[in-house]
């Protein structure tokens, strides 16, 4: 959703911007382009592979660019030391990047056999191969059922459980397989693996527990009129930014009942518009795209808080 993430970001030649989700740069290098040698790009991604690929990919540049390996939720320490205030605009472009699904080893893909890991930073110790051969059966059927959305949360986990019990489940082969011994395939539902896959990798990475704050943060660093826009892929993200978003938009939160407002809260956003998708186009040229949703909104009023 490259040319929607621009029209809804307009990028100013002088502006400073954050991609909090740098991965190959791809968005990070439109933005830039439309920068001028007093713009600032800067690009936060965890993964060293992305750091690598994007550093690359962002080298011939006329603006100034910052790239930082973090997680969006240090944003806050990575402008302060960056010495940035405020910013012109900002993109989450979630989930998993295509380039780690498609690199076997990291073990994020059910279509290829690979080691059980999932890790976007490879510094973190857990691995979807600790969480799949030692978490508890109730535990999984909980993040199952809650980060995959799975019907048969229950009836995997219990399968899990009884599989590792003769041998650890070691690879992304074996976890697949024995979910399509497990679940019925539906007729449109797509690989029987793919909502477990989901549940497992967000827990491997934290990847809800934090989406949240740092939409707010990102937000209170906006300047009025600044722009975010975030992309999701699956319903729990979306979730969480819409309600988010829809929370920073709201002005006064008293009870219904109060005659006058006491408490002085202040819409901090507001939204552009509905969510968009895709064109067809785009979901032609590229499958992974299908899934995909773009949220924006504007900030409005004085920053929250200009102590950070």
């Amino acid at each position: 959703m490259l040319n929607e993430v621009l029209n809804a970001l307009e990028p100013n030649a002088h502006g400073i911007y954050l991609d909090c989700t740098l991965g190959g740069g791809g968005h990070a290098k439109a933005i830039a382009e439309r920068l001028d040698s007093d713009g600032l790009l800067i690009g936060l991604d965890q993964d060293n592979d992305a750091i690598q690929a994007a550093t690359e990919n962002l080298s011939d540049l006329t603006c100034k660019v910052k790239i930082v390996r973090a997680n969006f939720s240090e944003l806050d320490k990575i402008l302060g030391d960056l010495g940035v205030d405020e910013l012109d605009g900002a993109l989450f472009d979630l989930g998993v990047s295509s380039h780690q699904i498609d690199t076997t080893e990291r073990g994020f893909s059910y279509m290829h056999d690979a080691p059980l890991d999932m890790r976007m930073d490879r510094r973190r110790p857990l691995t979807a191969r600790e969480v799949i051969n030692s978490y508890a059966e109730d535990r999984l059927t909980k993040i199952f059922r809650e980060y995959g959305e799975e019907r048969f949360s229950k009836r995997v986990a219990a399968a899990v459980c009884r599989a590792r019990k003769i041998s650890p489940i070691e690879t992304t082969g074996q976890l697949a397989r024995l979910i399509e011994q497990t679940v019925p395939r539906t007729k449109n539902g797509g690989h029987p693996a793919k909502r477990v896959f989901q549940a497992v990798r967000i827990e491997v990475n934290g990847e809800l527990e934090i989406l949240a704050d740092a939409l707010k943060k990102v937000v209170n660093r906006l300047k009025s009129g600044g722009r975010l826009a975030v992309i999701t892929f699956h319903s729990l993200e979306d979730r969480i930014v819409k309600e988010t978003f829809k929370t920073l938009a709201q002005g006064c939160i008293c009870p219904k009942n109060f005659p006058v407002c006491v408490c002085n809260h202040k819409a901090q956003i507001k939204i552009l518009g509905k969510a968009q998708f895709p064109t067809p186009i785009e979901i032609e040229r590229n499958s992974r795209a299908k899934s995909a949703k773009l949220r924006v909104v504007e900030r409005i009023g004085e920053r929250f808080d200009k102590s950070v």
